[in-house]
């Protein structure tokens, strides 16, 4: 395996913003000979989810990497890509750190903890530096992420999408054969407005939407025992049955999958047998009939 240097301090050009040596990169075209992107498959990965919020802060990558979790926890051979490229949150919530080898190839070999895969702009970056990139940066660097990495056969591959409707998006939903897309969303209008906008993006570029995970549905009181459903209780159900999508599942607002996250051991390896882990493997059992897995 050969060590990469990565600095975001040094000159990059735009075909390239991740440095990576370029005899194991896929041919590249003249720009005028480029027509619309083409789908591909993601090289050795069977299956290709992605989990979109259309807005931040609703806990999406929570979601995310619990789901790829808990497809580990059935024995399916699970990764998860990170593709927000300017706030990446999965080096946090997986405890990983460092920067990714590279194989005979020149690909990026991902790094791995709790069973799973991944790859993620936060191991080529320190975690205090901005990535300051235009848009062109940004697009190329993401079919680097997608393209460029040496994945070794997995049967599920979720993508953490950033939030947003816009560049990021649009470049992954043209340039990936995905099998389908979650949406995520706390049950309060001003987040399902853009959940709302999510879905009708994943129409319009014809990906199949699964279904909806409704985040922070209902705040259990640790001392009383009652229920408090702070960002409403129906929102996500009515814009299911809105859209004729299904209800994935209901995850609560609780204080332990928070800090469960925050300390790099997500709820489904940290209580996989608490009622809190086991609405993350009973959405990801769902998600796996629906796909095939």
């Amino acid at each position: 395996m050969i060590r990469r240097l990565f600095s975001t301090s040094r000159v990059l050009q735009h075909e390239n913003p991740l440095g990576l040596p370029r005899s194991g990169a896929p041919p590249q075209l003249p720009r005028r000979q480029r027509g619309l992107p083409e789908k591909r498959n993601i090289k050795d990965v069977r299956k290709v989810i992605a989990v979109s919020s259309a807005k931040g802060g609703v806990g999406k990558s929570t979601i995310a990497v619990n789901l790829a979790l808990a497809f580990a926890r059935r024995g399916k051979r699970s990764g998860i890509l990170d593709m927000d490229i300017f706030g990446p949150s999965i080096p946090t919530l997986l405890n990983l750190s460092g920067e990714p080898r590279l194989s005979a190839n020149n690909q990026l070999l991902p790094l791995s903890n709790y069973g799973i895969k991944s790859m993620s702009m936060g191991y080529l970056v320190d975690e205090k530096a901005p990535v300051v990139w235009r848009g062109l940066m940004v697009m190329k660097a993401l079919q680097q992420l997608i393209h460029e990495v040496e994945w070794g056969g997995l049967d599920v591959l979720v993508l953490d999408l950033p939030p947003g409707t816009g560049d990021t998006q649009l470049t992954i939903t043209q340039q990936i054969n995905l099998d389908g897309a979650v949406i995520v969303s706390t049950p309060q209008d001003i987040a399902l407005k853009d959940a709302v906008k999510g879905i009708s993006m994943f129409e319009k570029v014809s990906v199949p939407i699964l279904g909806m995970v409704q985040n922070m549905s209902v705040y259990m009181c640790p001392n009383c025992n009652s229920s408090t459903h702070i960002f409403g209780s129906e929102g996500v159900s009515r814009v299911c049955t809105e859209h004729n999508i299904d209800l994935l599942g209901d995850v609560p607002l609780d204080g332990m999958i928070c800090d469960d996250a925050d300390r790099g051991k997500p709820t489904v390896v940290a209580e996989p047998e608490s009622s809190r882990g086991k609405v993350f493997m009973d959405v990801a059992d769902r998600i796996g009939l629906k796909i095939q897995l």
